[in-house]
């Protein structure tokens, strides 16, 4: 038991630490838009997006890649899942993860996660209706996992992962790990989970887009004012996130399954937010959920969430489930996600 102890005190020191030093050096700053790869922060899968986004101490599928990672080593099947979310402003996001249990080696799990924003016109000073030329954005996240339960009640996992954006000629790369721990606590139905996500290097968007013309004097007439220079983006780091989570099984019987959810959120770009949500399942089949987003952060959009799945069983351990969630966004309007599973 002393690992445990070990891993728990660590979380403990590093979220304490991240509190203190932002407690020291800034003062009523939100720190928005001061990281890169801001689609890492879309939610992915439409169970936990349904529950509010409550799921760091739930982690019982296969988008725990993306919540906890700690939580495909409780998965007794091989599981495959697609989620697709269509995101305000008609952007689209899209999320693969297939994880496979290797027994007491613990469980392997992969995933990517694409944006789709379609091809834009590319214009300039001179013509603003457009060169003739388009361009494109590009976001992806390629990550593998890896989880085990170090005993009945405690998992860990890790899920490093490779991050690329790119607009038109300029492109860039990033470095990051996902860390999560689950804990049954000696309460009974009671779970405890706790994750750090997109621990990374920091990224540089580079390219020949980033190429301009340049007049060094603009006072003077007659000099050159088309000399060719190079801008230079900032490096900047991936969103990182440290999240607490309870868990607390209220129902847990073949017919009836009630679960609750609170997680608090500590991000380094933003303010610290509370999520809340729930689950209800009959029979094992129908499941409705709920939740709210983001209570006690400033100026936000993101409100309440709602959500349904279906789960069918077919020969031996074969199962497929279809899952829709709602995110109303306020004056964004809303946002619509829907997944499809199969545990085998």
């Amino acid at each position: 038991m002393r690992i445990l102890y070990r891993i728990f005190l660590i979380f403990t020191v590093v979220i304490f630490s991240m509190n203190q030093i932002n407690a020291q050096y800034v003062t009523n700053v939100s720190k928005r838009g001061t990281s890169v790869a801001a689609f890492l922060k879309v939610a992915q899968g439409a169970r936990a997006t349904g529950m509010g986004g409550a799921f760091v101490g739930v982690a019982d599928d296969a988008s725990s890649m993306y919540w906890n990672v700690a939580g495909i080593a409780r998965l007794k099947n091989n599981t495959m899942m697609f989620d697709h979310t269509q995101w305000i402003a008609d952007l689209k996001y899209n999320f693969i993860a297939g994880t496979m249990n290797l027994g007491s080696f613990g469980t392997l799990g992969v995933s990517l996660t694409a944006s789709d924003y379609g091809e834009m016109n590319v214009t300039t000073v001179d013509e603003p209706n457009g060169t003739g030329e388009v361009f494109s954005v590009k976001d992806y996240a390629i990550s593998l996992a890896w989880a085990i339960n170090l005993t009945e009640n405690f998992a860990i996992g890790f899920n490093p992962k490779v991050v690329y954006e790119g607009i038109w000629q300029t492109s860039g790369y990033a470095f990051g790990i996902d860390v999560g721990v689950l804990y049954n606590t000696p309460f009974k139905g009671v779970t405890l989970g706790m994750s750090i996500n997109n621990f990374s290097s920091k990224m540089q968007l580079q390219g020949t887009s980033e190429t301009v013309l340049y007049d060094p004097d603009q006072s003077t007439t007659g000099n050159n004012g088309r000399i060719p220079a190079q801008l230079y983006s900032e490096n900047w780091s991936l969103p990182l996130t440290f999240t607490i989570g309870v868990s607390y099984k209220v129902l847990n019987t073949d017919m009836n399954k009630l679960v609750l959810d609170v997680d608090a959120h500590h991000p380094s770009d933003n303010y610290e937010s509370v999520s809340v949500g729930g689950e209800y399942v009959f029979n094992q089949t129908i499941s409705l959920r709920g939740g709210y987003k983001a209570l006690f952060l400033r100026d936000v959009e993101e409100s309440f969430t709602l959500g349904a799945g279906f789960q069918q069983r077919l020969l031996g351990n074969i199962s497929l489930r279809i899952d829709y969630a709602y995110i109303n966004f306020g004056r964004l309007n809303s946002v619509h996600k829907i997944s499809f599973g199969v545990n085998f």
